[in-house]
């Protein structure tokens, strides 16, 4: 396929065989991978020109950059902190990652692919990043794409992790132990007067939870009960959290009028 951009966007041509669909699909999915990464080239520039811009004006140097993230967040229609994430990541592939960068400007690496190989070195030197960057993403001699452009995502975090172990596994350790400290709960609106309930937990917590979770349901489906694998796992839920029965006892609810 030799199409430009434009006749790509175009979409394909009516009568196209499966074949020609699929190769349509890819060659669209490498278009999006080179345009996150100029749009990388592009925040990062953005944050050198605006700090230049600052300091020139009198801001002070705590301040300088400010702004920024909003910015990108605007342009790309996602959150203020959503922006922020996407300027970091932006910064570390121009200048700490740039085998990765290289991969997406060629099309075959996703922005995703590229957060998953920065979050899994994050807690490594900047000697070590680059050592996996190149390990990982470097072209062959010959420009041949590495075999990291083929892993999976599971695939491509388990390279990263093990990588990380062997160059300097105290501060994998270390990065574990913190990141049990953020453990957390939340909630978030959903459709249908919905919500959804999360939780951030200890690997094997929150498989102990699954796990009991599962086992009610499948004894309440092996008794005859009609609800489905996923009813009965909410509705346990509930009954082991706030006490009550879902079954049959209606939640309590209390109107204040001031």
């Amino acid at each position: 396929m030799n199409e430009t951009v434009d006749q790509l966007l175009a979409g394909p041509p009516l009568g196209a065989s499966e074949g020609e669909l699929v190769d349509w699909i890819t060659r669209l999915e490498e278009v999006k991978c080179v345009a996150e990464a100029v749009q990388a080239e592009a925040a990062v520039r953005l944050d050198e020109a605006t700090r230049v811009r600052q300091a020139e004006a009198g801001v002070p140097a705590r301040k300088l950059g400010e702004g920024v993230a909003s910015q990108i967040a605007l342009a790309r229609r996602v959150s203020p902190a959503k922006g922020a994430k996407l300027l970091g990541l932006a910064k570390i592939l121009l200048t700490e990652m740039p085998h990765t960068f290289t991969l997406m400007k060629a099309g075959l690496f996703s922005q995703w692919q590229a957060t998953i190989l920065a979050r899994e070195t994050a807690c490594l030197a900047l000697e070590d990043r680059r050592v996996i960057d190149y390990q990982l993403c470097a072209l062959g001699s010959d420009g041949e794409p590495p075999a990291v452009v083929t892993m999976g995502l599971r695939q491509l975090e388990n390279a990263a992790e093990k990588l990380a172990i062997t160059l300097d596994q105290e501060s994998v350790v270390a990065r574990a132990a913190n990141a049990e400290k953020d453990r957390r709960v939340s909630g978030r609106p959903a459709p249908d007067t919905m919500t959804w309930l999360g939780a951030l937990l200890p690997v094997k917590d929150g498989v102990a939870v699954f796990a009991a979770l599962d086992q009610a349901a499948k004894a309440a489906q092996a008794a005859g009960d009609e609800r489905t694998r996923g009813q009965v796992m909410a509705d346990t839920l509930v009954d082991r959290i706030t006490g009550r029965s879902t079954t049959g006892a209606k939640p309590r609810v209390e109107v204040k009028v001031v």
